[in-house]
């Protein structure tokens, strides 16, 4: 894969997340490089575009590294899962928990029965707040 490939995914992510139509896109594409395409553009031409992008208010989504260890990605995936009932939903919120729980201040230093302990606790965590949404809910309903 060269590097070419992220690139020009990373232009079409762009694209797509500043709801841009096809005529704003191509303008954007001629005004910076020239091309009505991006396939037709160099790398730098591609790493401009993208600094137009940005420019434009476009924010590249980090990407949290992904773990080898599946007791790992399994907290993580818990805490994915979670967010649209946290008020705080970060990575920093998320080890904090870790380290109230264990004492260790990331997922990755846990072992096994450790981030078991994790694991449950999170859940437990995600039926109460997803209790607690529903009573909300039909509270509202009621009123």
């Amino acid at each position: 894969m060269s590097a070419r490939n992220p690139k020009l995914a990373r232009v079409h992510i762009a694209r797509k997340e500043l709801a841009l139509t096809e005529d704003s896109y191509r303008s954007v594409l001629a005004r910076i490089t020239g091309h009505e395409s991006a396939g037709d553009c160099t790398d730098a031409q591609l790493d401009a575009v993208l600094a137009e992008f940005k420019r434009l208010g476009w924010t590249p989504k980090v990407k949290r590294p992904t773990s080898s260890v599946p007791h790992v990605r399994k907290i993580y995936a818990q805490w994915t899962a979670m967010k649209p009932l946290l008020r705080n939903a970060s990575d920093a919120a998320l080890r904090s928990f870790v380290e109230r729980q264990t004492g260790k201040s990331s997922p990755e230093w846990l072992d096994a029965a450790q981030a078991n302990m994790v694991i449950e606790a999170l859940k437990a965590w995600q039926g109460r707040l997803s209790s607690a949404t529903v009573k909300e809910a039909a509270h509202g309903a009621k009123i």
